[in-house]
């Protein structure tokens, strides 16, 4: 059993293409693409934890939505995003939360759609993990960007996480939030 980390898929979404400048010429082009390198990485029996903005469309095409949920591996947990409404919160996600803190392994992680400058546990070395800025921004040295627009358009696991944490830079501000906690 693995946990695998994403964000931002915006299934059914055209403007994203654009806004993105995702590789994709529709968005049934997109939506399989993000179906098969997930089914490609993930397990029946992992975790599978969506960041925020599932899916992107009307609140009356469920079905659609019961769809692209359904062809996704794994058990699958939402932190819930600013796009997703109703439709997408009431899918059977193992757990629906606007934030949470879990840890996998030995890492301590704060899991929110929305990229912070602190956290809970920032000063004993707990990662953020976010979505919400698409290809804007990647992160920082303990705050990393996993959506799908940063990662090939598939989910990522601690390990990759953690190495790309530590090739990032400090935050800028993080001075100015944790006063005498410098990051290593």
């Amino acid at each position: 059993m693995a946990n695998w980390y994403s964000a931002d898929l915006h299934f059914g979404h055209h403007r994203i293409i654009d806004f993105c400048k995702r590789p994709f010429a529709s968005t049934a082009e997109m939506n399989a693409a993000l179906i098969a390198n997930f089914q490609a990485c993930v397990a029946h029996d992992d975790d599978l934890w969506i960041l925020g903005d599932f899916a992107f469309g009307r609140a009356d095409d469920t079905a659609q939505f019961e769809s692209w949920f359904h062809s996704l591996p794994g058990r699958k947990h939402l932190i819930i995003g600013n796009h997703d409404d109703e439709a997408v919160i009431s899918l059977p996600w193992a757990s629906t939360e606007y934030m949470a803190e879990i840890q996998d392994g030995d890492h301590s992680l704060v899991l929110c759609h929305y990229p912070m400058i602190t956290w809970n546990g920032a000063r004993r070395g707990a990662l953020q993990l976010f979505g919400h800025v698409h290809d804007q921004w990647a992160g920082s040295r303990n705050s990393i960007n996993v959506g799908v627009d940063q990662w090939d358009f598939r989910p990522i696991q601690i390990g990759e996480i953690a190495k790309q944490a530590a090739r990032m830079p400090v935050n800028k501000h993080w001075a100015d939030v944790e006063h005498g906690n410098e990051l290593p």
